[in-house]
């Protein structure tokens, strides 16, 4: 196996993929014109050479796995180039071989910019509309007609979980939510799959746009099909009481949806185990059955990031969305903070220039929260990440971004709001894990892809597959990753690591449980704005 990898035919660094020693050398290949995906101009050789070259470039230090080495000399304030894009500048004179991490490079971005929308248009930029993924025609054609085993409810929606929710208004009845969860588990039956409660500590002593939130998500969450019955918590004195969420709620199916208030109940805990056991009867009237691939929402989402997210994880989600949107399923893509320095890749995707608009106001409204909070834009990435191998945030957002593979962006979200249209969606949401993955399930996505570096077991309101950027993680944490995609720099290519994800995510949406969902987790995380009172 090569211990190296350069991206792009334009970058004047490599990635370690395993640790290269102090001495050693690797010798780098190109040819001119090479047409690597991400270049976006042509292709010049970073050895100096205008016909191809053939370059030995020695280690000067030890370079971790994961980590940037220099193949060239770069001066002060020099561009370091990594996926065909600048991803900082260098502090110092850079010297071809030397380690190239946060001790010599700085990122080059920004406050708030001026962007022109300047859209991509064609099959060859937008290869999932047709040629999803390298699919041929017939191929493309044979997945459409794909089928999950789902569950199709009254309203017309579909969900992958008939499970029994308890979703508390309010902080103060988290405990009782989940007392009742634990006792009503024991009287599951049918095709129901678990009962479970959400605790959150929010509900009341919140004002404006921060109670509102709070309010979206919670309805979001009892309308989601995973959810075969619903029993909403109260407790009758909270600013987001059950009278109060109604309206967010809309129209509901009063065999699905219960409501009980605390404090008007003699015994909230037995009067609640009642009615679950009403909506456990009525939630295993359902049974799986056949639902086309393109009805899946997929949420998309990385944290633990490491120097190979950008290689391995995050390209291979973005072969799954390419090839789930050309079944006519929905991918959604979050994290706002991780676009920056690669949003422009995003804004000229979009479908026409109203969304390219919606996309500029997605990421300065992120830049001004934090603004208004006396914050730096790019307090990022994490230790975590920079231990990995990530340096700067234009590093990072380059490897996240490509989560969302090479179709046309077709929907823009609020946080909060749930989606509407088919295709690639962009959601306003924080990095922060839980309360990213809560927002996309509050979306409507019925799994999330959660791709990784480092590893986590948190989970979401949704099953959330983890994938990891390495075989290494997914040796060592198996009771944690669901799918390695570490092969990628082994023996797998690409496109049969995209089909094997693609029939994995299948067989969760028909039923496998992931692993955060055997182990029993459950997490739920909403995004704190406001003033507590």
């Amino acid at each position: 196996m090569q211990n190296f990898l350069r991206i792009n035919d334009n970058d004047n660094v490599v990635v370690a993929l395993q640790t290269i020693p102090a001495g050693q050398s690797i010798q780098l290949t190109e040819q001119p014109d090479s047409g690597s995906e991400g270049a976006g101009t042509k292709t010049v050789s970073a050895c100096g050479g205008e016909n191809g070259c053939e370059k030995i470039v020695t280690a000067l230090e030890e370079i971790p796995a994961g980590h940037k080495m220099a193949i060239c000399d770069i001066p002060p304030g020099g561009e370091v180039i990594k996926y065909g894009y600048r991803i900082g500048n260098a502090k110092e004179e850079i010297k071809a071989g030397a380690w190239i991490h946060t001790h010599n490079l700085k990122t080059a971005l920004g406050d708030l910019l001026e962007y022109s929308y300047e859209p991509v248009t064609g099959e060859k930029d937008f290869p999932a509309q047709g040629k999803a993924a390298g699919l041929e025609n017939g191929e493309a054609q044979k997945d459409a007609h794909m089928t999950f085993m789902g569950f199709k409810r009254p309203d017309g929606k579909v969900g992958v979980r008939n499970e029994i929710w308890v979703i508390p208004t309010v902080g103060c009845v988290n405990n009782v939510a989940q007392a009742i969860a634990k006792q009503a588990n024991a009287f599951l039956k049918g095709s129901v799959e678990e009962v479970i409660a959400f605790p959150h500590p929010y509900g009341c002593s919140q004002m404006g746009d921060d109670q509102e939130n709070t309010r979206k998500i919670l309805a979001d969450l009892i309308n989601h099909p995973n959810a075969g019955g619903v029993l909403v918590l109260g407790l009758g004195c909270e600013n987001s009481n059950i009278d109060v969420l109604k309206p967010y709620i809309g129209e509901f199916d009063e065999n699905r949806v219960k409501f009980l208030v605390s404090q008007e109940s003699e015994d909230e805990m037995k009067d609640s185990v009642e009615i679950i056991k009403g909506l456990i009867e009525y939630a295993a009237r359902f049974e799986r059955e056949p639902v086309s691939v393109g009805k899946l929402i997929i949420g998309m989402k990385c944290g633990g990031s490491d120097g190979l997210s950008g290689i391995t994880a995050n390209p291979l989600v973005g072969r799954f969305s390419d090839k789930l949107i050309a079944c006519g399923g929905t991918t959604i893509l979050t994290e706002v903070p991780e676009m920056f320095g690669a949003e422009t890749i995003l804004m000229n995707r979009c479908a026409n220039e109203e969304l390219f608009h919606q996309t500029v106001d997605l990421i300065n409204d992120f830049k001004n929260y934090f603004k208004s909070h006396n914050q730096t834009i790019y307090e990022n990435p994490s230790p975590g990440n920079k231990k990995g191998g990530i340096s700067t945030l234009e590093d990072k957002s380059l490897g996240c971004t490509q989560k969302s593979g090479s179709a046309p962006v077709m929907g823009v979200l609020q946080y909060g709001e749930t989606v509407g249209t088919p295709g690639l969606n962009l959601l306003s949401a924080p990095g922060n894990d839980l309360v990213a993955a809560t927002a996309l399930a509050a979306a409507g996505a019925h799994i999330v892809l959660f791709t990784t570096g480092r590893g986590t077991p948190f989970a979401s309101p949704v099953p959330t597959v983890k994938i990891s950027t390495n075989s290494g993680l997914a040796g060592k944490k198996a009771n944690w990753i669901d799918f390695n995609a570490g092969v990628l720099v082994e023996d797998k290519t690409m496109e049969e690591e995209a089909v094997n994800l693609f029939d994995y995510v299948v067989e969760v949406a028909s039923g496998k449980k992931v692993c955060s969902e055997a182990a029993g987790f459950h997490d739920m995380a909403i995004f704190k704005q406001g003033v507590t009172l």
